[in-house]
């Protein structure tokens, strides 16, 4: 054994020294302290005295408070994420690892990402505030909800993608090392799920800010509310005409997104990387300078020291949950009536339910309101499919080339981040502009202003497919020399296709869910108005229409299960079976 210095073996002098603070220690210190004192300071206006008939129904705007309502906005933004990355590991685990338990869940989650945002705000608000009297946390909490509901469906199916078409072995080994419920969870599930789960966080992430004037400056039963922030900037913005000050909110925006992705998410994608499952590494990784300096810092680790006894006491105290052993083989008998009694209570429920609500509506506006919502619905339908036909071909050939090639990711993904995160409402008054100057119908155009906040769906998840195709494939296939339409047949489309039926899934919700703010624009004295379901449940909504709120949610819920059940299942049962990696 080499001796470590001097005639003695006794260790040299600088083994004995205590590490040097560091620049980059200070740094992230700093930082970190930054960010500590700004969430001191923002604690107050959280729980400010609030009374709903006296509330503002708009806010200043002063140019001179953009930096306060960024930060604020930034906030719920980010509070609405960490809500939706728990509901994803909860109900997205539940249902993969629960065989009866997720033919009730999937048709759920299909059902709540049909639900449009104001669909949620028009009952949620109400309670937020009940359950907060005299306080702006109230109102708060109505926002991050409403905010959490466009970001939550799209990561769940995501996650749930990622754990029904894990890599048989890496199941196996999960039996072999008799891992607990709890360690094979973070240990395998999430690991396994970490790359689609980022990217698709980022998506939703994006398309949230999509519906963040809808969340801020919130309309619901004849009143209206206002809440610091872009969103109501903008709204108010709008709705007094002034494109300069549209114009300026666009561009804190624009900065607004490019900052989030270099701060954050260039870094958790680049992070994400080591959860990779490839024999050969790729030589060309995704960079981020952020990234770099966390790891040279030692703040990390320090602070992470103090949480290693936790850990440790959670891997021993869920013990008693069991081991993650699904059963191989179960008596077909007690399956059979486990599933009938299962399928009876589920039965009971739901036409309870149904006959409640429809009693409702008949007693109020009764059920003819149906055939009109469902014939709004049809031309709002034909709108969805156009835009996701169009999304398709424009969009899956530049994903596949975004993500395959790393060079191009690092260029591409923050141009394509900010596209997909700026809201495209902002610009809504733009276009109302453009199509009132060539006299475009909305009928129309709303095809364009929904493919705005839907379409980055498809691209985003086409690019998760191509980048985490394993290195050691893309070896073969060039050393093999297939190229061509062979190479896209044969490679490239079953590799990604489970990607793209997740973000076909949530494309189709999100454009529904956009035709909310698409099929009604207003911008000053204009108000332009398309033909569709989406038109019916903003103006039901505004004026605080229950009965006919409650019918075009459920028309809406009704056109997204079916298309859901009758194409996106079909092809997602495909991808488990026939093309997961």
């Amino acid at each position: 054994m080499a001796r470590v210095a001097g005639n003695g073996g006794f260790p040299s002098r600088g083994v004995w020294r205590r590490p040097a603070l560091r620049w980059v220690d200070v740094l992230v210190g700093a930082a970190l302290v930054a960010l500590l004192y700004g969430l001191l300071e923002l604690a107050p206006g959280l729980n400010a005295p609030f009374l709903p008939d006296q509330a503002p129904a708009t806010v200043s705007t002063d140019p001179a408070n953009l930096p306060y309502y960024a930060v604020r906005s930034l906030l719920r933004m980010f509070a609405a994420l960490i809500a939706s990355v728990l509901f994803t590991f909860v109900y997205a685990t539940a249902a993969a690892r629960m065989r009866r338990t997720e033919k009730v869940l999937l048709p759920v989650l299909d059902i709540l990402q049909s639900v449009p945002v104001l669909g949620f705000l028009s009952v949620t608000v109400t309670a937020f505030i009940a359950l907060f009297p005299g306080s702006t946390l109230g109102l708060e909490c109505a926002s991050i909800f409403a905010i959490f509901t466009a970001m939550a469906w799209n990561m769940t199916f995501a996650f749930h993608a990622s754990l029904t078409t894990q890599p048989r072995e890496l199941d196996e080994a999960a039996r072999v090392m008799r891992l607990t419920k709890w360690q094979r969870f973070w240990r395998l599930d999430v690991p396994s799920g970490m790359i689609p789960l980022v990217w698709n966080g980022m998506m939703s992430f994006g398309g949230a800010w999509f519906f963040l004037a809808a969340s801020e400056s919130i309309s619901v039963l004849n009143h209206h509310y206002a809440l610091p922030g872009m969103g109501s900037y903008a709204a108010t913005a709008i709705a007094d005409g002034n494109l300069r000050q549209v114009g300026i909110a666009i561009a804190v925006m624009v900065l607004m997104v490019i900052g989030v992705n270099v701060l954050f998410w260039r870094p958790m994608t680049a992070w994400s990387e080591r959860f990779r499952v490839e024999e050969s590494e790729s030589a060309d990784r995704p960079r981020s300078v952020v990234l770099d300096l966390l790891r040279r810092s030692s703040v990390p680790a320090r602070l992470g020291r103090p949480l290693r006894p936790v850990g440790v006491a959670l891997d021993h105290g869920t013990r008693v949950f069991g081991l993650a052993e699904h059963p191989l083989a179960r008596p077909a008998s007690r399956e059979r009536t486990g599933d009938v009694f299962f399928a009876g209570a589920v039965a009971v429920v739901v036409v309870y339910g149904a006959w409640r609500a429809f009693d409702y509506v008949h007693s109020t506006v009764g059920l003819g309101e149906f055939g009109h919502a469902l014939g709004l619905g049809a031309a709002t339908f034909s709108r969805v499919v156009v835009l996701l036909i169009a999304a398709t071909v424009v969009w899956v050939p530049i994903g596949v080339w975004i993500g395959m090639d790393p060079k191009v990711t690092r260029f591409a993904q923050p141009v394509v981040q900010v596209l997909a995160s700026f809201p495209a409402n902002f610009i809504f008054p733009f276009a109302t502009v453009v199509f009132l100057a060539i006299g475009l119908s909305l009928n129309l155009g709303a095809v364009l202003l929904m493919a705005l906040g839907a379409q980055w769906y498809i691209l985003f998840n086409v690019i998760a497919g191509a980048s985490a195709i394993p290195s050691d494939l893309r070896e073969a296939m060039r050393g093999f020399q297939v190229r061509g339409w062979l190479r896209w047949r044969s490679f490239i489309l079953p590799a990604v296709f489970p990607y793209y039926v997740t973000g076909g899934i949530t494309a189709a919700g999100g454009a529904w869910n956009a035709s909310i703010v698409a099929e009604v624009v207003d911008y000053g004295s204009h108000h332009l108005k398309a033909t569709g379901l989406g038109a019916y449940i903003a103006e039901a909504t505004g004026t605080g229409d229950f009965p006919k709120i409650l019918v075009g949610v459920t028309v809406m819920s009704v056109y997204v299960v079916a298309l859901n059940r009758l194409l996106w299942r079909p092809l997602y049962r495909l991808a488990e079976t026939r093309y997961a990696l």
